[in-house]
């Protein structure tokens, strides 16, 4: 079996980046961010396109400003967010779609400023339209079916709770006409799938939808997009998933008179190979001749918390100043954490795997490939009261700079409030 290999650093790197910041920490790549804006806004279209960053993914101002720097606007999945987006990435608010499964409170603040908002349910068109009555807004509709590698990344079908489902789209036209709202943009999300058939489907739909709604000039098709981050798996290709979708949009101006502008917004497509978590082996253990091999790393689910959720895989390469032995061993691979569940190598059940790696040893470098999207900004940040990671950009020129500082101790507990007992 082939050895997984690092994706944009090189052995060089590694050892410069452990002395100067060391391990564990974040590490990304601008140049290859920037690839990946360049491969989404070459998304196949016919009447103009617009790509959104789910900021989700990584939220990190540092990244928020070479996706403005690279003309990709934001979708934002909480109000949380759009105030982040605005205040440390430099956006303007007229910038960002919020599609939220919470209604914000305070969302005039920011649709008088000109945030887009895209409806997920019912509830949340007829609150709008009470706020904002003859404003424009989008929906967000559950066409159905969905494509995910699990169930946990499929957000279409009967299973998930994401949207307005599609037999209810007559309630819509009802709250619309109630509140003399124009709905201008219709979306859907299928989940996180490669599966270019279901896709193309759910495009279909989604024109449909469009059809409907007489006022639509943008059909958003969500992001979701699979990457493969180990060397078995696929990533989706856009070009390929692209072309259908960009025919339907083709047919239905020839037979609307519509000219429809794409949207996508793609998170883990955008980030996700272009970020390591570089960390050290901190131990080694076994259980005995018919047990398992363990190494132990200086990190865990408190950075990335994606193989137990999802039971996901990340690639995993040994970097060493000593000589290698070149022999290959099965390894269980867990992170410092005390639970049980802090494993990196996992089925999907969540039951123990192992992973071919060359032999090491304590204090050898491991680099973990596939993290810059979900790992930051989503794991279980300060469990067992770890410090979250500092995290690091490899500039074009190649420095690497600080973009986060390593998290102290004392910040974990600085907003509670200690009483006397």
């Amino acid at each position: 079996m082939e050895l997984e290999r690092l994706k944009f650093l090189n052995e060089e790197d590694i050892f410069e980046i452990a002395e100067k910041f060391q391990t564990p920490i974040h590490v990304y790549g601008e140049t290859e961010i920037e690839k990946k804006c360049q491969e989404a806004l070459n998304f196949p279209n016919e009447f103009g396109l617009i790509v959104r960053y789910a900021m989700k993914a990584n939220p990190n101002s540092t990244i928020l400003k070479i996706m403005k720097k690279n003309g990709i606007l934001i979708d934002a999945s909480s109000i949380f967010e759009v105030e982040r987006a605005i205040q440390i990435g430099g956006y303007q608010a007229n910038q960002i779609m919020l599609t939220a499964q919470e209604f914000p409170n305070n969302l005039d603040k920011y649709i008088n400023q000109g945030l887009h908002f895209n409806a997920c349910s019912l509830y949340q068109i007829e609150e709008f339209g009470k706020k904002f009555q003859g404003h424009e807004i989008s929906v967000r509709i559950n066409p159905g079916l969905g494509s995910g590698a699990t169930k946990k990344t499929d957000v279409g079908g009967t299973s998930s709770a994401f949207g307005i489902w599609h037999e209810y789209i007559d309630k819509v036209l009802e709250l619309q006409k109630k509140y003399n709202l124009k709905i201008t943009k219709v979306h859907t999300h299928i989940g996180s799938g490669s599966d270019p058939e279901v896709w193309k489907a759910v495009a279909k739909y989604t024109l449909e939808y469009a059809e409907i709604f007489k006022e639509v000039h943008t059909v958003s098709l969500g992001g979701g997009y699979k990457v493969g981050r180990m060397l078995d798996e696929k990533s989706t290709d856009l070009q390929k998933i692209g072309q259908p979708a960009k025919e339907l949009f083709k047919e239905f101006y020839e037979k609307h008179g519509r000219k429809l502008k794409l949207e996508i917004e793609p998170g883990t497509y955008l980030i996700a190979l272009c970020g390591v978590i570089l960390t050290r082996v901190m131990d080694k253990i076994d259980t005995g001749k018919n047990g398992y091999e363990f190494i132990k790393l200086d990190t865990g689910m408190d950075s990335n918390t994606r193989p137990s959720l999802y039971g996901s895989r990340h690639p995993f390469i040994l970097v060493t100043k000593r000589k290698k032995t070149g022999n290959k061993k099965n390894y269980v691979v867990v992170g410092h954490c005390c639970e049980s569940g802090d494993l990196f190598t996992q089925k999907m059940g969540g039951d123990i795997d192992t992973r071919e790696i060359e032999e090491a040893e304590i204090n050898d470098y491991l680099v973990m490939e596939g993290t810059g999207a979900y790992c930051s900004g989503m794991s279980t940040k300060n469990y067992n009261s770890y410090p979250e990671l500092p995290e690091v950009l490899v500039r074009k020129n190649g420095d690497k700079v600080l973009i986060r500082k390593h998290q102290e101790v004392s910040q974990i507990y600085q907003n509670e409030i200690s009483i006397d007992i």
